[in-house]
């Protein structure tokens, strides 16, 4: 199964620890949305979608890098991210869009977070250390499953 991993991790590099584990995982290509020639999804059976969380969604870039997909039949989907809270709703507006593209939505996966956004930044940030080694071998364990989709 050959896999691609498009993720965007900007401030403290959370998203990129569990991509890179994800990606060691599947095997995969890791790209940032910015580098990503979209003509080459069709190379790919599986196609993963991840970022830090901007106001209770994913990054702008991967909407963009979204809007101007194609339609896609017969592609398989995850979506991951990191945050303050770690709430796996957060991929909920990202499954919807990539849905409307085609994709066929196989899992998700989220995980807190280092965060010093806003006012957190003003006590030093909150999940000082996340993700850490447990968040990154459930971040394994999650890829590993998507090979038996």
């Amino acid at each position: 199964m050959k896999t691609l991993i498009v993720y965007n991790s900007v401030h403290h590099g959370n998203t990129e620890k569990v991509a890179e584990v994800m990606a060691d995982a599947l095997e995969a290509k890791l790209v940032k949305p910015q580098e990503l020639d979209i003509n080459t999804f069709a190379e790919y059976d599986l196609v993963g979608f991840g970022s830090g969380i901007y106001m209770g969604k994913h990054h702008e870039s991967l909407f963009k890098l979204v809007d101007t997909l194609s339609m896609l039949k017969n592609k398989n989907a995850f979506i991951f991210n990191t945050s303050g809270k770690g709430k796996i709703d957060y991929n909920n507006t990202l499954k919807e869009k990539l849905q409307e593209k085609g994709f066929n939505f196989i899992g998700d996966f989220s995980c807190k977070g280092f965060d010093t956004w806003g006012p957190f930044k003003l006590v030093g940030g909150i999940n000082k250390g996340r993700p850490n080694e447990r968040d990154l071998k459930k971040a394994e364990n999650f890829a590993s499953r998507l090979k038996d989709k």
